[in-house]
């Protein structure tokens, strides 16, 4: 039996041909199809957005990687520090991103408007990749603002004449790329075990009322106390007295609202309860082995989300500061859009609400069997 011939040798690699130094130095050109008839400020203002969509490429990728190990039926332990180092990475990439905005505000009003021109009727709202990562991370469409005329965002990336655009292609793959960040994370979330019981367990359903009803209890005891404090203050008006019990009520009903997910309509609203409950139930007892890296998986989502929101809003300042409150090159409303977005694009609500909703160690509902909890159990 004859043996395969051997490999041919891989030729020497150069830096250039590897990183495809040439090719990528040539595209600055913009819409003249000639880098010499552009301006500094342009030439700068084409790099800035070609690093942002490589950095976004980054960040798909690492969202992805999260995403997969998430979606397993059964997440294993040693899992959960990959998936926090690719949601660490998504956050530094978002920090980075942010500070681009600083060398676009070199840029003097004047010198942009040179050849803003050339940009209309194109948006930053066009970058695919950036709805890409909406869509994985788990933006629920309702929540998106209208950007124009258009009836919704995905016509918005329809090419100039009407055409589908490799931008809309790109976005309706993604699109079709279910299930979400969120709604993998969710389900993990939800198959939490909270007091040693797990969703497919009998009796799973009375556990979880109970901590719910403890976690309650423990509120209404932090409304007690916060409220006897503030109404302590000397030479307090009863208005203002009255002010402080409204608030306060209002923060109690509050928690209770959101620990019954009295928000949510059946037959979703017993999943959003345990949910809901998990969440509180890692955040408070984050110190036992088998619930350090969740504690540090809710942590990251926040960070992650948390560096896009400031990325948004430190768009919205860069644009004002350049180019004040004029309409959008895209027929936007410009800063107002942005910061829009800013606010209401929030995906892991949850996590966030929980930073309202947690109590003082003294007043959580104790684990009833913490060795249950450690790295082995029986």
């Amino acid at each position: 039996m004859s043996r395969p011939p051997p490999e041919s040798p891989r030729p020497p690699t150069n830096y250039w041909d590897y990183i495809k130094v040439e090719e990528l130095l040539a595209l600055q050109t913009g819409v003249d199809g000639d880098e010499q008839l552009l301006s500094d400020d342009e030439v700068r203002f084409i790099v800035v957005h070609q690093i942002d969509e490589l950095w976004f490429k980054l960040a798909l990728r690492e969202l992805l990687a999260a995403r997969n190990l998430f979606k397993q039926t059964a997440v294993p332990e040693s899992a959960l520090a990959g998936a926090a180092q690719a949601l660490g990475r998504v956050t530094l990439l978002f920090r980075l991103l942010a500070q681009h905005f600083e060398l676009m505000e070199t840029m003097r009003t004047q010198d942009y408007l040179k050849f803003r021109d050339k940009l209309s009727p194109a948006s930053g709202f066009q970058s695919a990749q950036m709805r890409e990562l909406e869509i994985l991370l788990g933006l629920d469409d309702a929540q998106r603002l209208p950007f124009g005329a258009e009836g919704s965002y995905r016509a918005a990336l329809r090419a100039a004449d009407g055409g589908e655009s490799p931008a809309q292609r790109r976005v309706e793959r993604r699109a079709a790329d279910r299930p979400s960040l969120k709604q993998c994370v969710d389900l993990w979330l939800h198959r939490t075990p909270i007091q040693g019981s797990t969703p497919e367990q009998a009796g799973d359903p009375q556990v979880v009322a109970r901590f719910i009803g403890a976690y309650l209890q423990g509120h209404e005891e932090l409304h007690r106390r916060s409220l006897a404090e503030a109404l302590a203050a000397p030479a307090l008006a009863a208005a203002e007295a009255a002010r402080l019990r409204a608030r306060y009520d209002g923060q109690l009903q509050g928690a209770r609202r959101h620990l019954l997910a009295e928000d949510i309509q059946a037959p979703e609203r017993a999943f959003r309860q345990r949910l809901r409950a998990a969440i509180l139930f890692i955040d408070s007892n984050r110190e036992l082995p088998l619930l350090s890296w969740p504690g540090q998986i809710l942590d990251l989502l926040v960070a992650t989300e948390q560096s896009m929101l400031v990325f948004r809003q430190r768009h919205a300042r860069m644009v004002e500061r350049v180019i004040g409150r004029r309409i959008g090159t895209g027929g936007s409303d410009g800063v107002d859009y942005l910061d829009q977005t800013a606010l209401q694009y929030r995906v892991f609500t949850e996590a966030w609400a929980a930073r309202t909703l947690l109590l003082p160690p003294e007043l959580s509902p104790p684990v009833h069997d913490p060795k249950w909890y450690g790295l082995v159990h029986e």
